[in-house]
């Protein structure tokens, strides 16, 4: 068993998990690190981390929190807590995993980390926008394939995930398999539509990159950890987001509708599209820049798309 020599100096006294809980926040905001894939504190990030370390689920009582680590705990502990400011890697990443809708779903470098406001859309059965559930649903640029699996999960539909990075698609796969839903959820490597022929949908939803490049490059290094094939897309993030709407009437069924996230781009795409008439979506738990369109209207614009 590795000795409490392995710590620095100093450190030995960390007793419980309390203490380096404490600890990991107090050095994570000496460190500056930048918070936002799951958690916007540095102590609840810290939080997560240890219990994650310590094999602990995260609704332990508070109790558990008075508890006295072993060495190779204390060890262990220090090892992640220190990784996440040595290399500013997100903490996600460090663990493996992340929440979308209530469902875990694995993560690595090779995916964006979950955390669109579409979540809430899911939760809500698109209401008021949808009628009824998806028959069948296209999720755009789907990295780890969080919101087309989460839809999947609650609508029974079935869903291809569109995904062009061989990497993110593997990803997506291991999800697919993790959930267990196989049978009616495909995981399909396409440079948007292209390898779509033939398919329509009711609902295309859609997070694709929309960073602007110069932005990209000013990003915290938590972000720059990310996939750039995830986040940057030109001098006004707008370039895939353009390439989805001139073609989304051609895989939409009648009445169809697409859902798409542009975040903190919103200003770009009114100022590319100032006539489109799309519905910006508002979202009680936080977020923005999500708008909606149906079928008929990208019919009607398509001229100018």
């Amino acid at each position: 068993m590795p000795s409490s020599e392995a710590l620095p100096a100093g450190l030995a006294r960390l007793a419980t998990v309390r203490d380096w809980i404490r600890w990991g926040a107090s050095r994570f905001q000496c460190a500056q690190l930048v918070c936002g894939h799951g958690t916007d504190n540095a102590l609840d990030e810290a939080f997560h981390l240890v219990l994650h370390a310590l094999h602990l689920p995260y609704d332990l009582p508070a109790s558990y929190l008075e508890a006295h680590l072993a060495e190779d705990e204390r060890i262990a502990v220090h090892a992640l807590l220190q990784r996440r400011i040595d290399t500013r890697e997100p903490a996600a990443y460090l663990i493996g995993e992340m929440m979308f809708c209530g469902v875990a779903f694995d993560v690595d470098a090779r995916v964006l980390i979950p955390r669109s406001p579409i979540a809430e859309l899911i939760e809500r059965g698109f209401a008021p926008w949808l009628q009824r559930p998806p028959a069948r649903l296209l999720d755009l640029c789907a990295g780890s394939g969080c919101i087309g699996i989460a839809c999947a999960l609650h609508f029974d539909c079935a869903v291809d995930l569109g995904e062009i990075d061989a990497g993110a698609l593997e990803v997506c796969k291991r999800n697919i398999g993790r959930h267990g839903v196989q049978d009616h959820v495909q995981a399909v490597r396409s440079d948007l539509y292209q390898a779509l022929s033939g398919r329509s949908y009711d609902l295309i939803v859609s997070n694709p990159p929309y960073v602007p490049t110069a932005e990209w490059l000013a990003l915290a290094p938590e972000y720059r950890h990310e996939p750039r094939l995830a986040l940057e897309a030109g001098d006004d993030g707008m370039d895939l987001v353009a390439r989805i709407l001139r073609r989304a009437a051609d895989f939409l069924n009648p009445g169809g509708v697409l859902i798409c996230e542009v975040g903190g781009s919103q200003e770009a795409f009114e100022a590319r599209w100032p006539r489109l008439p799309v519905v910006w979506i508002e979202f009680e738990r936080g977020g923005d820049g999500v708008f909606l369109i149906g079928r008929d209207a990208l019919i009607e614009a398509q001229d100018s798309l």
